[in-house]
């Protein structure tokens, strides 16, 4: 299928999340034109999550819909343009200028913003995507502030799951680990932690079948499955939290971009977001496997706005775009 070339922007950012809005607000307000690919889900993860009470500037707090939609309307107020449900399928890093596919076009331009995010593994029940942001939770440091003295299951058994049990204990009045092995996965001293709090308890060789509840009234229960008995069981609590890992959505650019082992997208330059190949730049949790909070992503986002800003600038490609858009170079990586 001959898909339409887009040749009007010089910048396109891959990613509508905290990183992707505040990089094409940055970008407009230096009168560059971006375009934002927001992929299948506009807004990223923050979509999924209802009360933000940790982001700065709402002392009230936001529902994260709503963040992210004034996101978006700040940067279009300054030129932005924003295209929904274009999920990206390739990518051509390896001339000049780059090209970006979607399903439906074919986007050229002299610089790209990788903000793709990364996404929380899932169990995959129908009931877990149905309760998302209504008592099933993949993130302790967003959420765990609503479970104050209500007894909640983390679900892993890696260091993830340790550090995010440990944590919600501050809140909850007690947290039960469930882990589908015999033993943890997570590093010794992760381990000895989250062991030796008396909040904290342990269900081994067991998966979680369903979880149960309504939008209403929350997660009530789950029906927990016994690996050695098979047997099911009712197990009541008030929250779950799934802690199984997350994967960066990378996929279009393995091959081209440097990614770690786990496939998130490696910034040789300790101070810069630039990637292994100039103009192209990465934010977000694309990059971060650590913090991955909506305020560090927006950050990360005004930092690549800024280095692409001056590597544009640097380049002379802000004067140059538009009068030799057919021109084709090799880029050094």
């Amino acid at each position: 299928m001959e898909r339409e070339r887009v040749t009007d922007y010089q910048v396109i950012i891959i990613g509508s999340g905290p990183a992707g809005c505040t990089a094409a607000l940055y970008l407009s307000r230096a009168n560059i034109k971006a375009i934002v690919l927001e992929g299948l889900q506009p807004g990223g993860q923050l979509t999924i999550t209802t009360d933000v009470e940790n982001y700065p500037g709402f002392p009230e707090g936001i529902l994260g819909p709503k963040l992210m939609d004034l996101m978006r309307q700040q940067a279009e107020r300054f030129g932005a343009v924003f295209r929904a449900l274009e999920p990206v399928e390739n990518v051509n890093f390896r001339t000049h200028p780059f090209e970006v596919q979607t399903d439906q076009r074919l986007y050229v331009a002299p610089a790209v913003i990788v903000a793709s995010g990364a996404s929380a593994k899932q169990i995959g029940l129908p009931s877990e995507q149905a309760l998302q942001g209504f008592g099933v939770s993949y993130c302790a440091t967003c959420d765990g502030f609503f479970f104050k003295n209500k007894e909640i299951v983390v679900v892993g058994g890696g260091d993830s799951a340790m550090e995010e049990a440990t944590f919600l204990t501050k809140f909850a009045s007690k947290v039960t680990v469930i882990h589908r092995r015999e033993e943890l996965r997570a590093s010794k001293i992760m381990q000895e932690r989250a062991l030796s709090n008396s909040k904290i308890e342990f269900v081994f060789n067991t998966t979680v079948d369903e979880v149960i509840g309504t939008k209403e009234n929350g997660v009530t229960s789950l029906k927990l499955r016994n690996l050695n008995t098979n047997e099911v069981t009712d197990f009541a609590t008030q929250g779950l939290f799934v802690a199984i890992g997350h994967t960066p959505n990378t996929a279009p650019y393995v091959g081209q971009l440097e990614l770690d082992q786990a496939g998130y997208i490696c910034l040789p330059h300790r101070h810069s977001t630039v990637t292994n190949i100039q103009g192209v730049f990465a934010c977000g949790d694309v990059v971060d496997h650590i913090y991955r909070q909506a305020i560090t992503a927006a950050g990360s986002g005004c930092q690549a706005a800024l280095d692409c800003e001056r590597w544009l600038t640097h380049q002379r490609i802000t004067e140059r775009w538009g009068l030799a858009q057919g021109e084709e170079e090799r880029v050094d990586t």
